[in-house]
């Protein structure tokens, strides 16, 4: 399994690794800061080289309890090169600032309705998450979009840190998932916006609520009895 950068240092854009195997034009490394589709976030794109070439890595993703880099074509490479990963920060750091304003949403539902996400999605583009939600009026996620606006913009630093699974199972609203409980292991990664939201998540984040930036409501749809879906994004 690849040591995870990103869930230390989401700011780590160029890293240096070592191929551990090569699958076509599948690459896994023995570290790796592209973050792989996974928790509802889009995974990271950009590109690899080694003195051997170049090749842009077009889509990430989890296999087998490791990390496959998708890349364009099959590589000239072999198990022990050391390559060098390059991320598309642009695209990343737009995926960190809708997936720190998702959360800051989640905990206003959760706080004010008891609403739970039932699902979502989060591209560069913009976000969209599912909730609980009997009633599900767009004045509801007006509301709670200018909450979220007002909250960011005071600039809280957001916490990353570990704790063992049985400790962090203990925190009221540490899992804010209607049908999805975090991974069986020993240590969960925390994220947490003091005073706002704290959950077992993951993905990449900002590290101030300041850099999210304005977020915007798109539309708001009705999904089915008690599931509303609200669209976001981020000027």
């Amino acid at each position: 399994m690849a040591e995870l950068i990103y869930q230390t240092d989401c700011y780590i854009k160029d890293f240096e690794a070592k191929v551990t195997r090569v699958e076509g034009n599948k690459v896994f490394l023995d570290r790796t800061a592209f973050h792989p589709i996974s928790g509802g976030v889009a995974n990271d794109t950009g590109f690899i080289e080694s003195s051997s070439g170049r090749w842009s890595v077009i889509n990430v993703i989890e296999e087998g309890g490791d990390v496959a880099h998708l890349l364009d074509s099959s590589p000239d490479l072999k198990v022990g090169d050391v390559v060098r990963g390059h991320l598309d920060w642009d695209r990343r750091y737009r995926l960190m600032r809708l997936h720190t304003a998702d959360h800051i949403l989640a905990a206003i539902l959760y706080k004010e309705k008891g609403a739970l996400v039932t699902g979502g999605h989060i591209d560069p583009e913009h976000a969209k998450s599912d909730f609980s939600l009997e009633r599900g009026e767009r004045e509801i996620f007006e509301e709670a979009i200018k909450k979220v606006n007002e909250i960011a913009s005071t600039g809280i630093e957001v916490k990353i840190y570990f704790l063992p699974r049985d400790e962090a199972m203990k925190i009221p609203g540490i899992v804010k998932l209607a049908a999805k409980m975090p991974p069986d292991v020993e240590k969960l990664r925390i994220v947490e916006i003091p005073g706002v939201d704290i959950q077992a998540d993951g993905g990449p984040h900002v590290r101030n609520t300041k850099e999210i930036g304005e977020v915007k409501l798109l539309k708001v749809e009705n999904k089915g009895k008690g599931k509303k879906r609200i669209y976001f994004t981020i000027s």
